[in-house]
């Protein structure tokens, strides 16, 4: 009998890595069906999405405190939901401050859990693995030095890759995305990408608009392109006209892998488009803002020196961060320039990231399903 799956998956990142184990498991299993929270990327694998992941959607400390009732009524909904369809098994992808309490009430129900993405336990909240203990039954992890770690804890887990190494070319030429944008084929490209939630536009487009109204001045002949998830552009346009009015900046509806095929370099956000932009070998600048709260409970759970994922895998500081003051378009700027005027730079980060990839490629989607059948065995 093909199996059916409780998911849940929160925002577009975690979308895009449900769809893609989505592909994966329906071949193994062409009859399965799957439902819970989800978005457009789960929806076109036959997902039934009982609420939109964008609900999901929160932005650091304080966002998540101003939405908890919220929050919490969906997850007790939920909850209840999958306790009286009883799936085969349940699979949180990321968002773990709401799937993690979800799980545990899962498991204890007698609900095999799977955690799809390690959260970062090794970067900071390491004490977060007693408590993954507590909720899963087995974890997916994207990347190769996590299993270790939670095997340590007599937790099972088991590296899949990352979907993004299996869908992203290792060669992705630039010409047919810069004539696919109507770029200037010869001319410098940024791609300038401020994040997918309401709260990083808020806290981090403000300042990479300037840094592009900069860089306009400098470079007259640099092309800019922003793309920005479907639903956002009415909070980015008008930060459009108020911060760089007359650069030749293109706000794209999506087409985030099409600006960052174009592109020579990117001014970036932290978090999973840092990695994207790593598999299209496109040297970066990453920075991050936070509302100042959250920024001061932030600041001091790190146990690394790195926040950027092309950083951490790396061990080493190959593209620059700037986080929250040292984000100034100044600054930014300045970290951006630098990349166009060192080309044999460009050249070594980008030998550094074919590295990456080749290590991250590993048919996600059939690793993750022979995890998730061998999870389905042991019911």
């Amino acid at each position: 009998m093909a199996p059916r799956m409780g998911m849940v998956a929160g925002e577009a990142s975690g979308d895009l890595l449900a769809g893609l184990l989505l592909g994966g498991l329906k071949q193994r299993f062409p009859g399965m069906s799957a439902f819970g929270i989800g978005g457009p990327k789960m929806a076109a694998q036959g997902f039934d999405a009982w609420w939109p992941h964008h609900k999901l959607s929160v932005f650091g400390f304080v966002d998540a405190l101003r939405h908890y009732r919220e929050l919490s009524g969906i997850r007790d909904q939920l909850g209840d939901r999958l306790l009286a369809e009883r799936p085969d098994v349940f699979v949180g992808v990321d968002a773990p401050d709401f799937n993690f309490g979800l799980e545990r009430r899962l498991k204890e129900g007698g609900i095999r859990t799977v955690h799809f993405v390690s959260p970062s336990i090794w970067a900071w909240r390491g004490g977060r693995i007693d408590k993954i203990a507590r909720s899963t039954d087995h974890v997916l992890c994207l990347f190769p030095f996590e299993p270790e770690l939670y095997q340590a804890k007599g937790i099972a887990a088991t590296f899949v890759g990352h979907p993004l190494a299996d869908t992203i070319p290792m060669e992705a030429p630039k010409a047919p995305a810069r004539a696919a944008l109507g770029l200037t084929a010869d001319a410098p490209v940024l791609a300038v990408l401020p994040g997918s939630r309401r709260s990083e536009i808020q806290h981090i487009a403000p300042a990479f608009l300037q840094t592009v109204a900069v860089l306009a001045r400098q470079r007259p002949d640099m092309q800019f392109v922003m793309p920005v998830v479907p639903g956002l552009r009415d909070m980015v346009e008008p930060m459009v006209r108020e911060h760089c009015p007359d650069a030749p900046l293109q706000v794209l509806d999506g087409r985030s892998h099409e600006a960052l095929a174009a592109c020579d370099v990117t001014l970036i956000a932290s978090g999973t488009a840092t990695l994207e932009a790593a598999l299209f070998k496109r040297p970066m600048v990453i920075a991050y803002r936070l509302g100042w709260m959250s920024w001061q409970l932030m600041r001091h759970m790190g146990y690394l020196p790195w926040v950027g994922l092309p950083n951490i895998l790396a061990r080493d500081f190959v593209v620059p961060e700037r986080l929250q003051d040292a984000a100034s378009p100044q600054q930014l700027a300045q970290d951006c320039l630098a990349w166009f005027d060192q080309p044999a730079r460009m050249e070594a980060v980008q030998g550094r990231f074919a590295e990456m990839h080749n290590t991250l490629r590993r048919d996600t989607g059939r690793c993750a399903s022979d995890a998730i059948a061998k999870v389905l065995e042991s019911r």
